[in-house]
């Protein structure tokens, strides 16, 4: 927020191969430009995009997100360097004035060049008033339920705003909105997105294609897409030593510094012979770039892994 930097899902960018590898983590069929606003840096996203569609083919579907109303001539680059489709996300604030807007032309131009064109807003009251432009317009909507995040909470208790429950994140009553526009016109092209989607269908979508693609011979892919392994923590000469002498095999574990991952099931079965000479346990991690840990198991507890 309010810095000039770019991420491709958690990985820093500060090369193309940043990008290049990210997109081959997880074998991606399609990439979406959001931010901030990437069109403040329009020869930047020209370049992201003329580089996916090079590496990976005309077939790899690019769309992005922004809230400016771009004019011809950014739009014209876009379309040639290969973006597909484009939404806008205009403010709140302009709701209830976009025929005859600066999003009304560019919307107009993006459908003329040949792009996929529509709208991306969160789900508020007043979102009505988008969706029914985006009708008249032929085009589509999408209506993202409302979250508390670090970011915005303070700003939307500010507005009055308040979480529909404990065990969500969810703002009460943005749900109802989109419910609410869709009944009342089943035949546009809006559409909603729930918070429980972009979590429990979305990202564990991603995740699990991330871990399958990177997973090592002995790590576990647990049904939410996490990897799931043994570590022994101290020095790796000495638990290599140890490992030979047990006769575990190589594919089953990695030297790493200052510690050595392995097999869960093999760490069950050794734990009393490395139990007096160094600290072990499970671990769990996302098979994302760093390697985020999410939780660590003491040995000593008792596990039930299914796969």
């Amino acid at each position: 927020m309010r810095k000039d930097v770019t991420f491709a899902n958690e990985r820093p960018v500060s090369s193309d191969n940043d990008i290049l590898d990210e997109a081959r983590s997880m074998n991606a069929l399609g990439t979406g430009i959001t931010g901030g606003e990437p069109l403040l840096v329009p020869d930047r996203v020209l370049g992201y995009i003329r580089l996916l569609k090079a590496s990976f083919g005309r077939e790899h579907h690019i769309h992005l997100y922004t809230a400016l109303s771009p004019d011809r001539v950014i739009l014209k680059e876009l379309t040639t360097a290969g973006l597909d489709e484009i939404r806008f996300h205009p403010q709140p604030e302009i709701w209830d004035r976009l025929p005859g807007s600066g999003f009304a032309r560019s919307l107009e131009i993006a459908k003329e060049l040949g792009m996929d064109a529509g709208f991306e807003i969160p789900s508020l009251p007043g979102s009505e008033q988008v969706a029914g432009f985006a009708r008249d317009s032929d085009v589509f909507i999408n209506l993202n339920e409302l979250e508390f995040s670090q970011t915005n909470a303070e700003a939307l208790k500010a507005r009055s705003y308040s979480v529909s429950d404990d065990k969500s994140c969810r703002a009460a009553g943005s749900r109802d909105v989109a419910y609410g526009i869709i009944r009342q016109d089943p035949g546009s092209k809006a559409h909603f997105c729930s918070s429980r989607f972009k979590d429990a269908v979305q990202l564990r979508k991603r995740l699990l294609r991330t871990a399958h693609l990177s997973e090592r011979e002995f790590d576990d892919v647990t049904p939410d897409g996490t990897l799931f392994y043994g570590v022994i923590e101290g020095d790796t000469n000495g638990i290599n030593r140890v490992l030979s002498l047990l006769d575990v095999p190589g594919q089953l574990f990695e030297l790493l510094d200052g510690r050595v991952e392995l097999a869960w099931w093999v760490l069950e079965e050794i734990v009393p012979e490395i139990v007096d000479s160094f600290r072990s346990w499970y671990e769990e991690c996302y098979p994302t770039y760093g390697n985020m840990v999410v939780e660590r198991i003491p040995i000593d507890m008792a596990i039930d892994f299914t796969i």
